[in-house]
C-alpha cells in the first residue's frame, strides 16, 4: 500500500461547506467533492465486483449518479456514510446487470490478475487476491468495506448503514466473510500445487475454470478429506497482515490520468 494511495484516501474529509455548496448546485463545489471521493468509490466498487472491466463503468455510472442526487442528503456532515450506501447499492445494481446479462457492463481480466500484474503481488499476497474471485457477491461486497476498515479509512458505523444491519449481525457476517476467504485461499493453494494432486485433478475434472462459491466448497471439502491437500492449510498469515503492502483499488480511468 503506497503511502500516497493511503493520503488521498485519508485525505478525503469534506468540509460541511463544501457539501452545502455542492448540494445547492455550486458547479466548483461538486467538481471537488467529486474529485475527493471518486479514490473511496474505486476501491469499494472494484473489490466487490472483482475489479473486471465493468467495475470502472459501475465508477463512472456511480459518479454521475452522486452528482445527480446530492439533493437527497439530508445531513450534510454525514456526506461519507451517505456516500458509502449509495455506492453498495450502485455495486448491487452491477451485479443485477450482470446476472441477468443486460449487456451494459463489459467483461474483462478478472480483477486478481489485473491486481496482481499492477502490483506485482507475490506470496500470500498474491494468494488472498486470486481468492477473493472465489467468494459470492455478498461477501465481495462486505470485503471491500471491511477492507477499508482495517486500513482506517472506514468506520463500523459506516459500514452497518451502508448494509444496513445491525452492527452485532454485522460482526457476524464480517466473521463468515473472512471464514470464506480463508477457505479460498486454501483453495487456491491446492489448485496451484506442484506436482498437482491427482485426486484433485480427478474431482475437478467437469470444472470450466472459472472460480465461484459452488466449486470453492467442492474443492475445500476435498482439501479437508486429503491428506496431501490438506497441508494447504499451514502457514496461512492473518488476512489483516497482507493488507500491508496491497494498494488500494484504483480505476482504470484514473489509472490513465496518472
Amino acid at each position: 500500500m503506497s503511502h500516497g494511495e493511503v493520503t488521498t484516501l485519508m485525505a478525503f474529509q469534506p468540509d460541511t461547506g463544501t457539501v452545502v455548496a455542492a448540494r445547492a448546485g455550486d458547479p466548483d463545489a461538486v467538481d471537488r467533492l467529486v474529485a475527493g471521493c471518486l479514490p473511496l468509490v474505486s476501491t469499494i466498487v472494484g473489490r466487490a465486483l472483482d475489479g473486471l472491466a465493468d467495475a470502472d463503468d459501475v465508477v463512472h455510472d456511480t459518479m454521475l449518479r452522486v452528482r445527480r442526487n446530492l439533493g437527497e442528503l439530508c445531513e450534510p456532515a454525514a456526506f461519507r456514510s451517505w456516500l458509502v450506501a449509495f455506492t453498495v447499492r450502485q455495486v448491487r445494481e452491477g451485479y443485477r446487470t450482470r446476472r441477468f446479462g443486460a449487456g451494459e457492463y463489459g467483461a474483462g481480466e478478472s480483477g486478481a490478475g489485473a491486481e496482481i500484474t499492477r502490483q506485482g503481488l507475490t506470496g500470500q499476497r498474491r494468494e488472498a487476491a486470486e481468492a477473493v474471485r472465489w467468494l459470492d457477491e455478498d461477501s465481495r461486497e462486505l470485503l471491500s468495506l471491511w477492507w477499508l476498515e482495517a486500513a482506517g479509512e472506514l468506520t463500523r458505523g459506516e459500514i452497518v448503514g451502508a448494509i444496513e444491519v445491525t452492527r452485532q449481525h454485522a460482526a457476524v457476517r464480517i466473521q463468515r466473510m473472512k471464514g470464506q476467504l480463508e477457505t479460498a485461499r486454501v483453495v487456491v493453494r491446492a489448485l496451484a500445487a506442484t506436482p498437482p494432486c491427482a485426486d484433485l485433478m480427478l474431482a475437478t475434472a467437469d470444472w470450466d475454470g472459472q472460480p465461484g462459491p459452488l466449486w470453492r466448497k467442492r474443492v475445500a471439502r476435498h482439501t479437508r478429506d486429503c491428506r496431501r491437500c490438506s497441508s494447504a492449510r499451514s502457514g496461512l498469515v492473518a488476512v489483516e497482515r497482507l493488507l500491508v503492502g496491497m494498494a488500494f483499488v484504483r480505476s482504470a480511468r484514473e489509472a490513465a490520468a496518472g
